[in-house]
């Protein structure tokens, strides 16, 4: 994110863990926690439960997982068993569903991250893990499967709101992966099927079960950055043609740009390449040897997770709602129904692109960290503008979505005037006007803060994360894994906290005690995932309604609604004579109004839910 020495960040880890020490000594909430977690009395299992306030439920409550791909897997190896029993899930791809159970064998940090219900609940066999887990690629019946509880949703997103909303009628619970839906009024519809229904629903945005997010917002909160005036965000990757995560191999080949003798287009089928590699690999070790035994099991482990991923070529795509596009590529390339299907992330029609994808996390943390300067309410400080741009700077015109975006934001700052409707123009050149409700510009309120917000291909310099600058500090989020602090902007100097009024400030006189916090969260960084089904499990479990996810249908609404307006700013820079400027409305916030972002008129708006009505009774 920062380019910063070794020292540097030393400096910036002492100073955030300093703080975060003091801060929990002087509120005395956490020091139980501390203690156990310190001695050994909570596993990193249990952290989340003691840090957020749940409990296990008494028994685990059944759930079905709709759409076992990338994400869906990334969720199934984030389950406590003791939470939750997945007993269905529920694909089209042969490829997802080998993956639900075997784990994604690509690479070691794949596997990590998605291990497989194998290995999550300890079955030996893929017959045996069968035997405890039903098998859907209708997800229809799935959601009306009477042993279901819950239904966890990462499908491609234009699914999200069909999915969900069913389940709810259906009586289920639903956690779905952002973004929350394909448009505004998508998003609207799950909140008010949740209400209806008295449904439990959550929304993957997990910064808002991240214990280094929470500890950020407190800080924050506690005044030890001062007032805000700047939050950087990025998301920069390196994929570049030939080399990108959303663009993965088709199943049976494509046709390359290369030609053959004859002048044809080559056919590169990259799947069975590697299969092809990985029998050459094994038939040069030895099964005598015990380092090459292994070797040869994560081999043949890939081996049929390729081959699963060619199986993929049999799908009838189109019978599940993916289409033909014969407009996509030009130079007498079509898209076919099965490609939608695999790249669904580079079409408008089925995805959100960058904003979605990326851009949503990001400006989710920008509004809570905004958030943290008031009183906590568990919801969101909405922004007032976005001016953005952004364009398909690196890749062929092979794909709707940008692969580069650049936006910028502006929220309002610690008491700014939502009455004030009048530009800053007429406070700074007139005089208080009482007809005309012109105040002078000492009885405003205009304070703003900034968020700006990047997401590039082809370049992956600083990869991910958020910097909060505020008046007396700055604090930078590294990467989901690494919180630095420092004094304004001074990246040497230790310090510690001292009070100051009903706050704090950091001071290099003195030293503070960063071995506590440290200690305590010591090992890998959760990145919330595992926290949000625990939480999300137990609000289920607990059937209170006064028991509600942390990021449920309205905040995961606001957060789609900046995303999707954004998306929607860069679209009209890209038209003639177009600008990248939009004003947010406050109604478009609101769950039980209609205003949305993709209508200009209230009447435009009504049509718009008139029409997804009946899509979602019709899926």
């Amino acid at each position: 994110m920062v380019n910063l020495t070794p020292e540097q960040r030393e400096v910036g880890q002492h100073n955030y863990y300093s703080a975060v020490t003091e801060y929990e000594r002087r509120m005395s909430r956490r020091d139980f926690m501390w203690r156990s977690i310190i001695a050994g009395g909570a596993t990193a299992a249990g952290v989340g439960a003691m840090y957020f306030g749940y409990n296990q439920p008494s028994d685990p409550v059944n759930v079905a997982v709709i759409g076992t791909g990338d994400e869906g897997s990334v969720l199934m190896g984030a389950i406590n068993p003791d939470y939750v029993t997945v007993k269905a899930i529920c694909d089209i791809r042969p490829s997802s569903i080998h993956r639900a159970f075997h784990g994604d064998w690509s690479s070691n940090n794949a596997k990590k991250v998605r291990p497989g219900l194998m290995d999550v609940y300890g079955w030996n066999t893929e017959d045996e893990a069968r035997r405890n887990v039903k098998v859907y690629t209708d997800w229809q019946e799935c959601v009306r499967d009477p042993d279901i509880q819950g239904v966890i949703i990462a499908t491609p997103l234009f699914l999200h709101a069909p999915m969900a909303v069913a389940a709810m009628n259906a009586g289920k619970h639903v956690l779905c992966e952002k973004l929350m839906a394909h448009n505004v009024p998508q998003c609207k519809l799950m909140c008010r099927a949740a209400a209806e229904n008295g449904a439990f629903l959550s929304v993957g945005h997990q910064r808002h079960y991240s214990i280094l997010y929470d500890n950020a917002v407190n800080l924050i909160e506690w005044g030890l950055l001062g007032e805000l005036h700047h939050i950087r965000a990025q998301w920069h990757r390196g994929n570049l043609p030939g080399s990108d995560s959303w663009c993965v191999p088709m199943p049976g080949g494509e046709l390359s740009r290369r030609l053959d003798r004859n002048g044809n287009p080559i056919r590169v089928d990259k799947i069975m390449s590697d299969v092809r590699s990985f029998e050459r690999q094994i038939a040069d070790l030895n099964e005598d040897s015990s380092s090459d035994r292994r070797d040869i099991l994560k081999l043949r482990a890939k081996m049929a997770q390729w081959l699963a991923m060619d199986a993929d070529r049999e799908v009838d795509a189109a019978r599940y709602g993916y289409i033909d596009d014969h407009e996509v590529y030009g130079e007498g390339r079509t898209r076919t129904a099965l490609e939608e299907l695999i790249r669904w992330r580079l079409w408008d029609r089925t995805g959100g692109g960058l904003m979605a994808e990326l851009g949503s996390h990001q400006l989710d943390a920008a509004s809570i960290f905004i958030s943290a300067l008031g009183k906590k309410t568990g919801k969101h400080v909405h922004p007032l503008t976005v001016h953005a741009v952004g364009g398909r700077h690196t890749f062929p015109q092979d794909r709707d979505a940008e692969d580069h975006v650049y936006c910028m934001f502006e929220f309002p700052g610690q008491g700014y005037d939502y009455d004030f409707d009048v530009g800053y123009d007429d406070v700074v050149n007139n005089y208080p006007d009482t007809e005309r409700g012109i105040p002078s510009y000492d009885e405003v309120n205009d304070k703003k803060i900034v968020v700006s917000y990047s997401s590039i291909n082809g370049n992956g310099y600083g990869g991910y994360g958020e910097i909060v600058m505020g008046s007396k500090g700055t604090l930078i989020l590294d990467r989901e894994k690494e919180a630095l602090l420092y004094k304004k902007s001074d990246t040497y100097a230790k310090a510690g906290v001292k009070p100051k009024g009903g706050s704090a400030v950091l001071d290099t006189s003195a030293s503070g005690d960063a071995a506590p916090a440290q200690a305590a969260q010591s090992g890998p960084v959760s990145r919330g995932y595992r926290e949000e089904i625990e939480h999300w499990a137990w609000c289920i479990a607990s059937g209170s309604p006064d028991n509600q996810p942390r990021c449920n249908g309205p905040i995961a609404l606001a957060d789609a609604t900046i995303a999707l307006t954004a998306k929607q700013a860069i679209k009209n820079s890209q038209r003639r004579g177009g600008h990248g400027f939009i004003q947010f409305e406050h109604g478009w916030f609101d769950p039980d109004s209609n205003e949305c972002p993709e209508a200009t008129s209230i009447e435009e708006a009504n049509r718009l839910f008139q029409q997804e009505m009946q899509n979602l009774k019709m899926s």
